[in-house]
């Protein structure tokens, strides 16, 4: 299964985007600042550009099973979440609807979608990020 995040807007507190499952529209994305290569602000930053492996495992801070994006650089614990603004992101990747300047709204009924599309892969799951 390939998820890819299209990155379309990148504004000074957060970048807006697009998430596609298996090349099908899903949801909106927001996501911290993208920033040069080889700079982070801790909880301030976008997962940087490429493909990565994502795994379904129990999250201890939202204490269910989310995405975890694996072995990014520099980055750990990065998941696809429910959330409204970049307040909530910490480096994830939040997915709604982007109905609102800067925010995400429905965001729980985009996470349930991709959750559930998630669950029902038989292959390995990875995620571009362009």
């Amino acid at each position: 299964m390939k998820i890819e995040v299209k990155r379309l807007a990148f504004k000074d507190n957060y970048t807006i985007g697009k998430i596609y499952i298996n090349n099908v529209y899903i949801a909106d994305t927001l996501e911290d600042v993208v920033r040069p290569d080889g700079i982070k602000v801790y909880g301030k930053t976008a997962i940087p550009h490429g493909n990565y492996t994502v795994k379904m495992t129990m999250s201890n801070r939202f204490k269910k099973v989310l995405p975890l994006i694996e072995n990014v650089p520099n980055f750990e614990g990065i998941r696809i979440h429910a959330g409204n603004t970049d307040e909530d992101t910490h480096g994830c990747i939040l997915v709604g609807t982007n109905s609102e300047v800067g925010k995400l709204t429905k965001s729980q009924i985009a996470l349930k979608k991709v959750i559930t599309l998630l669950n029902s892969a038989i292959d390995t799951i990875t995620i571009s990020i362009v």
